[in-house]
């Protein structure tokens, strides 16, 4: 009988927060421990009750699970816990202006606006939130309706149904001290139920659980800072060489052995930190038992040295898709380990896309698109392994209801397809023929991003973070035998913590949010704990903020598709991630007393739109009437076609628009917004899809149709501000900043020449 091949469907999510707490002072920096906590972990894996077939693997990573614990057992010093907790009138000038800065930290139209009163307190607050002192318009009970609401509205939805909480949202406004503990109790009970969760699941067989290291390192770079120059030949390196293999172990057999204590199952497999792998980091975790570990198709095609071709709309050819989908052992020397690679489409389609879209055509699209990506795999005969690996919590903040309905609909599709089996890791490669394994001898280091390290080693500022640790970690060598154990277990405590990723993700010119100098001020702490628990006070240098001046760097590539909300609001930080980036660099002026109007310009595409975004400089808009004008080139064939986007606005009074081709010889669309008008006008039917927000930022959409741009176009931006006929500032100041029609795969595996242009 001839054998029917199926797919086996590997969704693993990944639960990772930094480590937030300072071991010193016992304080927690930032929230999002607690608030992931109250919204995510305990839903994402008490949904699979309801779908009892579909099986998935959950990456905990220790150091967070340890601070849930923290949490759980009420131990957990919390300013922000502690802001939300105390009576209203109660809460000096400071503590308002702190609660207000840091309560309305949720997502505008999915958390905010799901409850009428929170709303109206975030409507004021943008009206006043520039005032010299915005609190002074907040009473007590409006203070008070803020901490009940900001919390409830990151409440698991399970949680939602209990009827302490129902009371709470069904009287919406008017809170009272009870109604502050009610909050509070269930805040408790929430973070408390989180770990059985995940113990119950374990123990019913409807999960496996991986680990990472322990406070989430990148192996390759503990164990070598010169594996950043293997991955990226000629990247700059810091000046000190980190050599610390046995840190590198050190952290991956405390994850093990945590999740042991944890959870009575000492697990198996390993996401290891942002997907990062080396030969090194692989025959570390074999040697602590780990049978299997995951990483991103890039890494497999530079090892393969074949490119994973996908064509215009996403999907990968067949000989691509027989490489990728399928498990692979790699074998050298003593090593054994199986191996598993993340397709970057798909899971970044639940990641970034499906939000946008409703929950059953979301989650159909996806069934579509898993049956079409495994067809040429199936059609040879063989199982087609197709892991979706992603962050598990981060998304849901922009999906209705936190993503519940999209997850139930898809996993309910899952549970009813014939040919799509919902694995975990362990069981597929159970299921996988010893003919159907894919063999490796070596492995090309890498991580998740781009197949390399970029993020954490090269820029001077990753550099100088290395620099600091590598000193921090030598004193320690030299001085720790003069130690107490257990002086000399603090600073082995905080040498680890500060190997962690999460300081360099934020360092360098790629990823930075309004915590910048939170996690720069945090990781120089935990170096500085080092010296102090021996005994020694820190070096002045790391006094010194590590984060050059208060400007971000100029230039970034488009690295990955993206898809914004158009709102004129400063959102998700995911939502211009990939984006190409400039920035107004205060530090290189020949001029010094230049004024900077604009801080920052973003643009990218993806398969229909070119998206732009401009910040301006205290993120807020001009003051009376001006004028942002948008220069767009496409050039095709050394041929150039100039367009202008033209927005007028008073403020964030956004008048009217319009799209030009050429020096407004002839107008493709327009909008006038004034008397209540918004009709969009415009011969080309593609103009309806425009966007053109004005808020505390600039941002539109415009449709490549509209543009006649086609893939392989190249497109170049300027963006200025106009007053009186007059342009007061400009970015980029010279040239372009530059773009191309590309697919996701191609953006991923090329650098294109993006520069700054005359």
């Amino acid at each position: 009988m001839a054998r029917n091949p199926k797919i086996y469907l590997l969704l693993l999510w990944h639960m990772h927060q930094p480590y937030y707490k300072d071991l010193v002072s016992g304080e927690y920096r930032l929230p999002w421990v607690r608030m992931h906590a109250l919204k995510d972990y305990y839903g994402m894996v008490k949904l699979l009750d309801e779908f009892p077939d579909v099986h998935q693997n959950f990456n905990l990573v220790p150091s967070l699970l340890v601070q849930m614990q923290d949490y759980a057992a009420g131990t957990a010093r919390d300013p922000f816990l502690d802001m939300v907790a105390k009576p209203a009138a109660q809460l000096e000038e400071a503590g308002r202006r702190f609660a207000l800065q840091y309560l309305f930290q949720a997502n505008a139209m999915h958390m905010i606006a799901r409850y009428p009163r929170y709303q109206e307190l975030w409507q004021r607050y943008q009206q006043v939130s520039q005032r010299e002192n915005p609190e002074s318009s907040f009473d007590n009970q409006d203070i008070t309706d803020l901490q009940v609401l900001s919390q409830i509205a990151w409440f698991d939805e399970f949680f939602l149904d209990r009827p302490v909480v129902q009371a709470l949202v069904q009287k919406g406004s008017g809170f009272n001290a009870e109604d502050q503990r009610a909050m509070l109790l269930m805040q408790r009970e929430i973070i408390s139920s989180v770990i059985p969760a995940y113990a119950e699941a374990v123990k019913k067989g409807s999960i496996e659980i991986s680990a990472t290291p322990f406070y989430h390192p990148i192996l390759p770079l503990v164990c070598d800072t010169y594996e950043g120059a293997v991955s990226t030949p000629g990247l700059p390196l810091p000046q000190a060489r980190f050599q610390r293999p046995d840190d590198a172990e050190e952290q991956i057999e405390r994850a093990l052995t945590y999740h042991e204590q944890l959870f009575h199952h000492r697990p198996v497999g390993m996401w290891p930190s942002e997907g990062s792998v080396s030969e090194e980091a692989i025959a570390l975790a074999a040697r602590q038992g780990v049978q299997w570990m995951a990483t991103d198709e890039g890494v497999l095609g530079r090892t393969l040295n074949h490119f994973l071709e996908r064509d215009l709309k996403g999907q990968l050819t067949a000989e691509s898709a027989q490489q990728l989908f399928r498990i692979y052992r790699y074998e050298k020397g003593e090593t054994r380990m199986h191996m598993v690679f993340r397709d970057h489409r798909l899971s970044d389609l639940i990641g970034f896309v499906y939000q946008g879209m409703p929950a059953a055509d979301a989650a159909q699209h996806l069934i579509t698109s898993i049956h079409v990506s495994a067809k040429p795999v199936l059609d040879s005969g063989r199982d087609a392994v197709i892991p979706i690996i992603l962050d598990g919590e981060n998304a849901w903040e922009s999906y209705p209801k936190n993503g519940r309905e999209f997850l139930r609909r898809f996993y309910g599709a899952l549970q009813k397809d014939p040919q799509i089996e919902a694995l975990t890791i362990s069981e597929a490669i159970a299921r996988t023929r010893e003919e159907d394994f894919g063999k490796l001898d070596k492995l090309v280091p890498g991580s998740w991003i781009n197949a390399n390290f970029n993020i954490w080693i090269g820029a001077p500022e990753d550099n100088r973070a290395w620099d600091h640790l590598a000193a921090a970690r030598k004193f320690y060598d030299d001085n720790v035998h003069r130690a107490t154990e257990d002086q000399q277990n603090l600073a082995y405590e905080e040498l680890l913590i500060a190997e962690g990723s999460d300081w360099n993700w934020w360092y360098g010119p790629e990823h930075h949010s309004a915590n910048d100098r939170d996690f720069d001020e945090l990781y120089r702490k935990h170096l500085s704990n080092v010296y102090q628990a021996l005994g020694a006070s820190a070096p002045e240098e790391l006094a010194q903020p590590i984060i050059a001046g208060t400007v971000r760097p100029t230039l970034v590539p488009q690295t990955a598709f993206i898809h914004p909300v158009i709102d004129g609001k400063v959102g998700g930080y995911f939502d211009w991630m990939g984006a190409a980036m400039y920035t107004a660099d205060r530090r290189t002026s020949s001029m010094h007393g230049k004024q900077f109007l604009l801080d920052a310009i973003y643009a990218g595409v993806d398969d229909e739109f070119l998206y732009g975004r401009l910040d301006f400089a205290a993120e807020m808009p001009p003051v009376g009437v001006y004028r942002v004008v948008t220069n767009i080139e496409m050039i095709r064939n050394k041929q150039t076609t100039a367009f202008r986007l033209i927005a007028n606005a008073q403020g964030s009074d956004l008048r009217s628009w319009s799209v030009t081709n050429g020096e407004e010889r002839h107008v493709l669309a327009n909008c006038d917004l004034t008397d209540g008008g918004s009709l969009i006008s415009g011969a080309d039917p593609t103009a309806q899809q425009i966007q053109v927000v004005i808020g505390n930022i600039v941002e539109f959409r415009l449709p490549h149709k509209l543009l006649g741009a086609q893939h392989g176009d190249r497109l170049r931006l300027r963006f200025s501000l106009w007053r009186e006929k007059l342009p007061v500032d400009a970015l980029p100041v010279e040239g372009w900043l530059d773009l191309r029609i590309s697919s996701d795969a191609e953006l991923e595996e090329n650098t294109y020449n993006f520069s700054i242009e005359n």
